[in-house]
C-alpha cells in the first residue's frame, strides 16, 4: 500500500470567524465554544487546554508542563510564555547519584517532580491576553470531570498496563483511574470528582479576592503556587514513599517553598528564515533550536526537486537532524545556567561547513559540531564521531518489568487556535500524566516527571541543578509567511516532536500540500540519538517509516545505510495546525487514533 499525495482523510477546514485544532475533539469543541461566545484564542486556548488535562490524562495532566508561542494581534508582535518548572532547591546530583546511589534521575515517582509548570502559564497568558473570567477558562473542565468524558482505547490500555502498581503500591491512582477496583472500558465516561473540586476551589478563592478578572486570575495562581495546591504537594512529597522505577521507594524533593519562587515568564522566541518562511521555536531549554539548525541545514539542498515520499527528501532530512540533535546533546541547556552557543549554532558559515558532513550514505555517529574558544562538552576529542549509543552515559540501561514498576511512556497533547481578531496561539502541553506518579489524594492528579530528562553530570550542559529547567522535548511551532502570521503547528511525541513537525513543514513548502495533506502523509523518525526519556536508549542509524511508503522507499533507504523499522501504516505523528491566509482560516488536525481534530467557521 502506497500513499497518493492527492489522498486526505478529511477537508482541510476553512473558515473566517474562527479554527481550533487540537489531539482530542472535546477540547477543539471546547475551544470553539469559547470562539462563538465572543472570547478570543487566548480565551479558546486556555479553556481547551484544561479539557484536555481531563479528556487526555494519560498525556497530560494539571501538575504538568507547557511551553507556547502566541500572536497578539494588538501587540503586534509573537512571544513565548515559558511554563517550563525548574528543579527543587534539594535536587542536587550529589542527592540522587552519591546519596542514593542513581545514575539516572528515575522515570516515575517523586524523585523527577519539577516545579509544575502549566497552570502558572495559562493563567498568564489568560490575565494579560484573554478576556473570559477564571469560571468561564475552567468551568468545562470542570464539567467533563464531574460528569464524565468517553474514555479513548489508549487511556484504558494505559490504566490497565498500570493496573497491578496502581492496586499494590499506587493506591491513590487506583482510587481514581480503577473505579471499582476495574480497567475502566473504551468508551465508558469517566469522572474525577477530586480533580472537579480542585478547580472548583479554585474558582471559590479566586472570586473571593474581588470582583476583577485580573484580581481573581492572580488569586488562583497564589491559591496555585502559594496555597492549598502548593501545601498539598509539600505535605505528599514530604511523607509519601513510592515505588518507581528504580526498583526502590523515595519520597519527593518538591517543597511548598520551590512552588512559591517560581511563576511562568515570557521570552522572545527564536527565528530562523527559510524559503519565505521565518519559524519561530522556544529557547535553548527545549529542543525547538534543533529544528531551526535542521532548516539551516536543509537551505543548500534542492527540495523542490523531490516529491513527499521520496527517499532523497527523507534521507537528507534524517541526515541533518542527526547533526542537529547531536548539538541539541552537546550545547543546550537552560541558558540562566549555561551559555548556550546559538547565534554560533544556526549562523551561515557553521552550517555550510556542517552541511558537508551529509553524503549519500547514512551516519552511524553522534557528530555534535566545534565553538571557537570551547572544548565540546561530554565528547572524547580523541574519538569525536562516536557510535550514539555510546554517547553519554547508561543509554543502554535495560528497561524493567513494565506492570511492576510502572514504566509506562508517557506522551502528549497539542492546540491551535486563530480568532477572528487575528490573534494565534500555539500550545503543547505535557506531564503529569496518570503513569508518571502516585495522584496527590487532595488533590485528585499526580505530579510530572520532567526531571529525567536531567543527566546526573557535572560536566554537560543539561546536568541538573537546583532551580535549572530541564532541557524539554516540548516544542510547539509557529511560523510567519512574509513577515506575516501565518501558521500555529505542532505535535505530541517526545523527540519526534521536531521530526513530524519539520516534515510536516516542509512539504507544504516544497510540495504545495494544504495542511490535512500534509498531516496525512506517512511519517517517519529516527532514534540516533539519545532519548531524553529513561532508561535514555539510543539506536544509531535506526528509522522507523510508515508502511504506507511502500516496499520500495523502504529497500531505497536500506540501500543508503539506514536501519529501516516498518510500522502500521497509520503509526507516525499526531499533528495539528492552524493558518490564516487571504482572507481565510485552515486548519487540519491528525486521523491517527481516531480522537484528534479541527473545527472552525
Amino acid at each position: 500500500m502506497t500513499w497518493n499525495p492527492t489522498f486526505s482523510t478529511r477537508p482541510e477546514i476553512l473558515g473566517t470567524f474562527g479554527v481550533v485544532a487540537s489531539t482530542h475533539w472535546l477540547a477543539s469543541a471546547t475551544g470553539m465554544g469559547v470562539l462563538e461566545r465572543d472570547g478570543n484564542a487566548f480565551d479558546a486556548a486556555v479553556a481547551a487546554a484544561f479539557v484536555l488535562q481531563v479528556a487526555e490524562p494519560h498525556l497530560n495532566g494539571p501538575l504538568g508542563d507547557v511551553p507556547l508561542i502566541l500572536h497578539s494581534a494588538k501587540e503586534g508582535r509573537q512571544r513565548v510564555i515559558c511554563g517550563q518548572g525548574p528543579a527543587p532547591a534539594a535536587a542536587t546530583i550529589a542527592k540522587i547519584r552519591d546519596d542514593l546511589g542513581h545514575e539516572l534521575v528515575p522515570g516515575t515517582g517523586l524523585l523527577p517532580a519539577v516545579v509544575p509548570g502549566a497552570f502558572d502559564a495559562w493563567m498568564l497568558m489568560l490575565r494579560n491576553h484573554g478576556t473570559i473570567s477564571l469560571r468561564e477558562a475552567l468551568s468545562p473542565a470542570i464539567g467533563y470531570a464531574q460528569n464524565g468524558v468517553p474514555l479513548v482505547p489508549r487511556i484504558s490500555a494505559t490504566i490497565g498496563t498500570m493496573q497491578p502498581l496502581f492496586a499494590t503500591e499506587w493506591t491513590s491512582s487506583a482510587a481514581v483511574f480503577l473505579p471499582g477496583g476495574n480497567v475502566p472500558e473504551p468508551g465508558t465516561l469517566f469522572r474525577n470528582a477530586a480533580l472537579a473540586a480542585t478547580y472548583q476551589r479554585i474558582i471559590v478563592e479566586g472570586e473571593a479576592a474581588g470582583s476583577n478578572r485580573e484580581v481573581q486570575i492572580d488569586a488562583a495562581r497564589r491559591a496555585w503556587y502559594r496555597g492549598f495546591v502548593a501545601e498539598a504537594i509539600d505535605r505528599f512529597c514530604r511523607t509519601t514513599v513510592v515505588l518507581d522505577v528504580s526498583g526502590r521507594r523515595h519520597r519527593g524533593l518538591l517543597t511548598g517553598e520551590d512552588m512559591a519562587r517560581w511563576q511562568a515568564s515570557y521570552e522572545e522566541p527564536l527565528a530562523y528564515d527559510y524559503h519565505g518562511v521565518t519559524v519561530l521555536k522556544c529557547g535553548v531549554w527545549s529542543q525547538g533550536p534543533a529544528y531551526l539548525q535542521t532548516l539551516a541545514l536543509l537551505k543548500g539542498f534542492d527540495l523542490d526537486a523531490t516529491t513527499p515520499t521520496d527517499p532523497q527528501f527523507l534521507h537528507r532530512i534524517i541526515e541533518a537532524q542527526k547533526l542537529a540533535f547531536a548539538d541539541r546533546e552537546a550545547w543546550y541547556g537552560d541558558p540562566d545556567f549555561v551559555d548556550v552557543p546559538i547565534a554560533h549554532l544556526l549562523s551561515d558559515a557553521y552550517n555550510d561547513a556542517r552541511r558537508a558532513l551529509i553524503g549519500d550514505t547514512a551516519s552511524l555517529a553522534l557528530r555534535p559540531g566545534d565553538v571557537p574558544g570551547r572544548n565540546t562538552p561530554w565528547i572524547d576529542h580523541g574519538a569525536k564521531d562516536r557510535n550514539a549509543a555510546s554517547y553519554g552515559s547508561n543509554t543502554g540501561a535495560g528497561e524493567p518489568t513494565v506492570a511492576r514498576l510502572g514504566a509506562v511512556g508517557g506522551d502528549t497533547c497539542h492546540v491551535d487556535v486563530i480568532d477572528r481578531h487575528g490573534n494565534m496561539v500555539s500550545a503543547t502541553p505535557s506531564g503529569g500524566w496518570l503513569q508518571s506518579s502516585p495522584v496527590i489524594p487532595a488533590l485528585g492528579f499526580p505530579l510530572g516527571t520532567r526531571g529525567q530528562m536531567f543527566w546526573l553530570r557535572e560536566d554537560v550542559p543539561n546536568g541538573l541543578a537546583p532551580g535549572k529547567r530541564p532541557r524539554t522535548t516540548l516544542s510547539p511551532s509557529f511560523a510567519l509567511k512574509d513577515g506575516r502570521p501565518w501558521m500555529a503547528y505542532g505535535t505530541p511525541g517526545g523527540e519526534q516532536q521536531d521530526q513530524w513537525s519539520l516534515a510536516f513543514l516542509l512539504r507544504m513548502i516544497h510540495h504545495k500540500l494544504d495542511i490535512q495533506q500534509a498531516i496525512d502523509a506517512p511519517g517517519f523518525h529516527t532514534e540516533h540519538w539519545p532519548s531524553s526519556f529513561w532508561p535514555r536508549p539510543a539506536r544509531p542509524g535506526r528509522v522507523v517509516i510508515e508502511e504506507r511508503f511502500g516496499e520500495e522507499v523502504a529497500g531505497a533507504l536500506s540501500a543508503r545505510g539506514h536501519l529501516v523499522e516498518v510500522g502500521g501504516p497509520w503509526s507516525e505523528g499526531r499533528l495539528s495546525g492552524a493558518r490564516s491566509e487571504n482572507g481565510l482560516m485552515k486548519a487540519g488536525a491528525n486521523p491517527r487514533g481516531m480522537q484528534g481534530y479541527a473545527v472552525g467557521r
